[in-house]
């Protein structure tokens, strides 16, 4: 993984984060920005793991290939502080796919709200912290 690669995979991160924050941002909460809310949880979700498994890469760590062995590996080098969060997130993604159901998108919603998104702007800013080095 070169570091310019590893700066672009940030970048379309980052961009997601920002549509998922501006989602999030919706004063008065409907059905539409429940469903837009869940929809950009799964894609930032998404580039978020790519980006840890870009790093680790980068950093010399090949051998990761699913999001789980990545949340792990990126938590025992202290790029997640709170690794059983992101444990929740991949299980919540993985539930977001299932056949459509509103009070699910609501939970996921408040989830996001609560203490997804704070890591997510976290990890953005642990990489770029850790790219600057």
């Amino acid at each position: 993984m070169t570091r310019e690669r590893l700066m672009e995979k940030l970048q379309n991160y980052k961009k997601a984060l920002a549509r998922l924050e501006e989602a999030i941002a919706e004063k008065e909460p409907n059905q539409y920005v429940y469903d837009a809310v869940v929809k950009r949880f799964e894609f930032t979700y998404e580039l978020a793991w790519r980006v840890l498994k870009a790093y680790l890469e980068y950093a010399g760590i090949a051998d990761l290939r699913f999001p789980r062995e990545i949340f792990k590996e990126a938590y025992a080098k202290g790029l997640l502080p709170d690794g059983e969060v992101w444990l929740e997130m991949w299980q919540d993604r993985n539930l977001s796919s299932h056949p459509y159901s509103q009070e699910r998108a609501i939970e996921i919603y408040s989830w996001v709200r609560e203490k997804y998104l704070q890591e997510f702007v976290r990890l953005a800013a642990t990489v770029e912290g850790e790219m600057r080095k």
